[in-house]
């Protein structure tokens, strides 16, 4: 009966901690999508620094889970685009090495999000000898993220993103399209249809034959990551 009690406990307190861990990301998650889409310019910065203080705390207190350690790396990315050429291609890589960590714990970590987020980089990143930029590496992490999550909202968005950067229109309009006909999760309906409607944007850019600029470092490759 001891031993049964033990045990019992032992899974309570694991199911505690996922809960704990969860809600944690949830409200990273949601500030994160604030700060992008709705906090005015003048005030991300600030407010990407104090969102880092929080996901750096939270990884310290779940240091071997990976979801904590990728929003981490996501924070670090987009504070880059507030920081100076120097400082922001240390964030970047910063972030790279991060991301590399979390699927070294969980390789379908963020259901692909961090393999998108990732492939995002290698191919907006200068190239060497300036940063780490491949766009062999980026292929394959986009295309990795593609066979974790098939139908996710950005794995199609952002690969589509990355054919369309090699001027393969066509090709891209086929992700954007499934991108842009995803349903939302309603667990993030605000940031899933944010994307969605970049998406949409993207098909039509696309099918016109047009490049659309490029948005900030990373546009949002990681408001759609899902967090169960």
């Amino acid at each position: 009966m001891k031993e049964l009690v033990i045990v019992v406990l032992l899974l309570l307190s694991v199911q505690c901690f996922a809960e704990n861990l969860n809600d944690s990301l949830k409200n990273i998650e949601t500030e994160w999508a604030s700060i992008y889409y709705s906090t005015t310019k003048s005030k991300q910065e600030a407010a990407y620094i104090q969102l880092l203080g929080k996901t750096t705390n939270l990884v310290r207190q779940y240091p071997n889970a990976a979801e904590p350690i990728f929003w981490q790396a996501v924070v670090k990315a987009t504070y880059a685009d507030h920081q100076d050429a120097f400082s922001a291609l240390n964030a970047i890589q910063e972030a790279r090495d991060l991301l590399i960590k979390a699927l070294k714990i969980d390789p379908k970590t963020m259901s692909g999000s961090a393999y998108v987020t990732l492939g995002t980089l290698y191919y907006m990143a200068p190239k060497w000898p300036i940063s780490f930029g491949d766009d062999d590496a980026a292929k394959q992490m986009l295309e990795t993220a593609l066979k974790i999550n098939p139908d996710g909202i950005d794995t199609n968005y952002f690969y589509g993103q990355f054919l369309l950067s090699h001027n393969q229109l066509n090709d891209a309009a086929v992700y954007f399209e499934k991108a842009a006909f995803a349903p939302a999760r309603t667990e993030q309906l605000y940031a899933d249809n944010q994307l969605k409607a970049e998406a949409r944007l993207a098909l039509k850019n696309a099918q016109e034959q047009k490049i659309n600029g490029k948005k900030g470092i990373f546009l949002s490759a990681f408001n759609s990551a899902s967090i169960k």
